[in-house]
């Protein structure tokens, strides 16, 4: 049957994969991952039906499983098939009291086994989406920004907080996807998506501050200490908080790797002395660091790579993450946290880690914190000072061209800020880039997750400087994207009225000539150039 994936910046040829994922998914998975957005389709069909609000029960379901289809989160076909089984269930429940099903077919297809979920496969790819390649590119843009959603949606809902109208809009969004609309619905939807994104961000940058306070400015070594530690990577902060106390008093330190990274800037974790640092980079760099690290990793969302052999038997996956062959560590019981005793207990027999190198980042520009050196930030730029700010947001990959945002961020004149969110900051956030008057000139927000800081802090500073559109401020936007989360992030500042973004390495594939054509003529969206023309044209306010 072959596989259709498309919603990555490095997929084969520029064109989508079909045999195998440059993510490392197999046909087999891909497939499954189809037939698991289609469940999610017959559950909102079967929602849709229903009068008055989504439940949590239904919207949370519905955000784990389009999580489950994210980039790198999760490679285990027995985890997908579980989640394709519970997804139907509940469609199944909600359906039965109604006086009838929906014509359409995810509404009261059936199956119960892999085989079944598989033979299903053929007809449920992005492909099955319009016979219209131009209506399937924009059913395309609403349905990743709708997994890029379901991320941030679902690390909210761990924390406790949900938002009954981001639910509904799942149901309005995918049971969409199943219907015959017009050109200028689904663009309108796709505007729409991105008005969610912004509540969804929102709601998760009340969850997380709300419950480990604003981030504040902190400075991460990245040495390593003498006892034996256990690597946490991904974006889970609750996790986070579970190990830390499971691992106080052991002997075991606990390092960041990757988007776990701005964990340090979160005063509620400053109290654990273990709490050592953060080892090594960008998330595709894991299978060397991982190999180093010596003691055991936990892998808390997406951002997994093909495991290697070397450290296989010491990494462990937990929430909606998932890799064949790896231990699992079960959600928590209500009431009760994670148990990561497995983990404490493996690591007292590991060697410390290797260092990989010794130096410190400066991060916890989040915009509670920004916001509070306004003055300061006000009177450089009124001085002449500060010159432009460029938003550097999103994230990081393998492909040499990525090169890009590095040699940006060091050819950038001395006058100029980075804001910089997600992991496309270790391109650049360990370069002496110096400061402006004490502010420094690459200001990290935090993960990807927390791109909503970028956008607070551009809407703030439009109003102290009294103007009427965010785009007469002096910030360019070169945004690096990957995944279906940098997409949410995309359409939530298209939302908001952000013009004159440049988007790389490449523009996504998904994107039809057409479509690429409207974004170019509403919103000035380019695909980025050679860097000293960029620069060039940035600092011109172009």
């Amino acid at each position: 049957m072959g596989m259709s994936c498309n919603q990555c910046q490095e997929s084969v040829h520029g064109t989508g994969c079909t045999v195998r994922g440059v993510c490392g998914k197999d046909e087999p998975t891909a497939q499954l991952q189809d037939v698991l957005v289609y469940a999610a389709e017959g559950l909102a069909l079967a929602a849709e039906k229903l009068a008055g609000s989504v439940s949590v029960n239904v919207g949370q379901l519905i955000s784990e499983s389009l999580f489950v289809t994210v980039t790198n989160t999760n490679f285990d076909e027995d985890s997908i098939v579980a989640q394709i089984r519970k997804t139907l269930a509940v469609r199944d429940e909600l359906n039965a009291s109604l006086d009838h099903c929906s014509d359409h077919d995810a509404a009261h297809w059936n199956g119960s086994s892999k085989e079944d979920f598989l033979a299903k496969a053929a007809t449920v790819s992005i492909n099955s989406l319009s016979e219209n390649e131009d209506l399937r590119s924009l059913k395309s843009l609403v349905l990743y920004g709708l997994k890029g959603l379901a991320a941030y949606t679902d690390h909210a809902a761990v924390l406790g907080y949900h938002d009954e109208d981001i639910y509904a809009f799942y149901v309005k969004a995918l049971a969409a996807l199943t219907k015959e609309l017009p050109a200028d619905e689904l663009t309108g939807l796709v505007l729409e998506t991105g008005g969610v994104a912004v509540k969804a961000m929102a709601l998760l940058d009340k969850a997380n501050t709300t419950t480990y306070g604003h981030p504040e400015i902190t400075t991460v070594s990245t040495g390593v200490g003498k006892n034996p530690g256990i690597l946490i990577s991904g974006h889970d902060l609750r996790d986070l908080e579970e190990l830390l106390r499971q691992t106080e008093g052991t002997g075991v330190d606990v390092y960041t790797h990757c988007e776990m990274l701005p964990a340090h800037y979160y005063p509620a974790f400053k109290k654990y002395s273990h709490f050592v640092g953060n080892y090594g980079g960008a998330w595709w760099s894991q299978d060397k660091e991982f190999d180093t690290f010596n003691g055991p990793i936990l892998m808390t969302t997406n951002c997994i790579v093909p495991v290697r052999e070397a450290y296989r038997n010491r990494m462990f996956t937990t929430g909606m993450a998932g890799y064949p062959g790896l231990k699992h560590i079960a959600a928590r019981a209500e009431g009760k946290e994670k148990d990561f005793s497995l983990l404490v207990e493996m690591a007292k027999t590991c060697k410390p880690p290797k260092e990989l190198e010794n130096g410190k980042i400066v991060g916890g520009f989040a915009h509670n914190q920004v916001l509070a050196l306004a003055d300061k930030v006000v009177a450089a730029v009124k001085s002449g000072a500060i010159k432009r700010f460029v938003v550097m947001a999103g994230c990081d990959g393998r492909h040499a061209s990525r090169q890009y945002y590095t040699d940006v961020a060091a050819a950038l004149p001395e006058g100029t800020i980075i804001l910089t969110a997600g992991c496309a900051k270790y391109r650049y956030n360990k370069l002496e880039l110096g400061d402006i008057g004490g502010i420094p000139r690459v200001l990290d927000a935090g993960q990807c997750n927390d791109s909503y800081s970028l956008a607070v802090i551009a809407l703030k500073l439009k109003e102290v400087f009294q103007l009427d559109d965010i785009n007469d401020l002096p910030i360019s936007f070169d945004i690096a994207w990957y995944e279906q989360k940098a997409v949410t992030v995309l359409l939530a500042l298209l939302f908001l009225g952000v013009k004159g973004i440049r988007l790389g390495p490449t523009l996504p594939e998904f994107l039809t000539p057409n479509v690429a054509a409207v974004l170019v003529e509403k919103f000035g969206i380019k695909p980025v150039g050679t860097v000293t023309a960029d620069i060039e044209a940035m600092m011109a306010g172009a």
